[in-house]
């Protein structure tokens, strides 16, 4: 039986070049990441992902005390996103410039004395593992443009200039009418994971990815993908989280709220 293992993260936050806030919001535990990317009018989208990413927030002192099986997980997962649907439906409500917010949300949590992690998805921020020399995208773009391509009406080509390509078709915006993607993978030691806004996937391709997600170091990993996001003009806000696994003999209690959430 190998050691337990938690997430060894290095993360970044940063307001886009044509944007004059962050809507990003981002946390990070030892055995739970999650990104959310806020959309919505006046400081909607700020608000809606900071109430996703802090009500998720109290999962901590559950995975911190080790009360997760392969029974719960999925169960749990599926009970924070209610949560955190009515959350921001309750905090829309209560504010008429904050109707019609909302938020994105993918979250990967470490369970099974880290031999598991479960993926939580609505929306478009995105999740990559780098396993050996293979990326795979672990998430499912909830977007029209997605549904485009697998219907065969556009190229993966054409996909970088249609003009519907940040088009949601799911975010969580307190509707209680969700339909995530929850998945559930077995980890390998030497696992990689990614999890960013689509502030740096949709400006930089998988190929860009998979090389900066390649280089050993975690923050220079960072510092390669926020840089190569600049460089693309970054045109929206830039989450990045990029974890390793780690074995580990006391658990870690911190957590870290980045972004709108901070």
């Amino acid at each position: 039986m190998p050691p337990p293992a938690r997430f060894i993260t290095s993360a970044r936050s940063v307001v886009g070049l044509v944007r004059s806030g962050n809507e990003d919001s981002a946390l990070i535990h030892s055995h739970l990441l999650a990104v959310a990317d806020g959309m919505g009018g006046h400081a909607g989208g700020e608000v809606a992902s900071a109430s996703a990413i802090k009500t998720l927030s109290r999962l901590c002192a559950t995975l911190d005390q080790n009360l997760i099986d392969s029974d719960s997980a999925e169960d749990l997962l599926l009970n924070f996103l209610h949560d955190i649907d009515s959350e921001v439906g309750r905090v829309a409500s209560e504010d008429s410039d904050l109707t019609g917010m909302g938020t994105t949300l993918s979250a990967l949590m470490l369970y099974n004395k880290g031999q598991s992690v479960a993926l939580l998805h609505v929306g478009d921020s995105r999740c990559y593992r780098l396993r050996g020399k293979e990326l795979v995208q672990l998430s499912r773009d909830h977007t029209v443009l997605r549904e485009l391509i697998e219907q065969g009406a556009v190229t993966p080509e054409e996909a970088n200039e249609h003009p519907q390509r940040s088009f949601l078709t799911q975010a969580i915006m307190g509707e209680g009418s969700l339909v995530p993607v929850l998945m559930v993978y077995e980890t390998e030691p030497g696992d990689r994971y990614l999890l960013c806004s689509d502030g740096l996937s949709s400006v930089i391709d998988d190929e860009a990815i998979k090389t900066g997600m390649k280089i050993p170091d975690l923050d220079d990993s960072l510092t390669f993908l926020v840089d190569a996001a600049y460089a693309s003009g970054a045109p929206d806000n830039v989450t990045v989280l990029i974890s390793d696994l780690d074995s580990y003999n006391e658990v870690s209690t911190q957590i870290s709220l980045i972004g709108a959430a901070s």
